[in-house]
């Protein structure tokens, strides 16, 4: 997986927007204006991203994929992992991560907001 393809998963997703509100340098994915993922712009030839999880499964992962997932880089640790792309998990799990995060984010929004979209 390259930021490319991340970007393009991500703003295909409904009500997303991408915005840079930390500067030039890292690229923020947002459902209705909560953050779901973030990613640093400056990653060429390694990448990763942070992710909302939920805080139990957040431990499990980052117990079976020591080299991939860790405690949220600059985020709270308990609800959000920085993932590491093209080491032990396919792409298709990292899609999942990323849709996982999406979920949760959704899930927190009004339901008035829900329904109107």
């Amino acid at each position: 997986m390259n930021i490319e393809d991340l970007r393009e998963f991500c703003i295909a997703k409904r009500a997303v927007t991408e915005e840079l509100p930390f500067g030039p340098d890292t690229l923020v994915f947002k459902v209705v204006g909560k953050v779901f993922l973030l990613v640093g712009l400056d990653q060429i030839d390694v990448l990763s991203f942070n992710v909302k999880c939920d805080p139990e499964y957040a431990v499990i992962l980052r117990q079976e994929f020591t080299q991939t997932v860790f405690p949220g880089y600059h985020m709270n640790k308990k609800h959000w992992n920085t993932v590491h792309a093209n080491r032990e998990l396919a792409d298709q799990k990292l899609l999942e991560l990323i849709d996982h995060s999406y979920d949760l984010v959704f899930a927190s929004l009004p339901r008035k907001v829900k329904d109107n979209l």
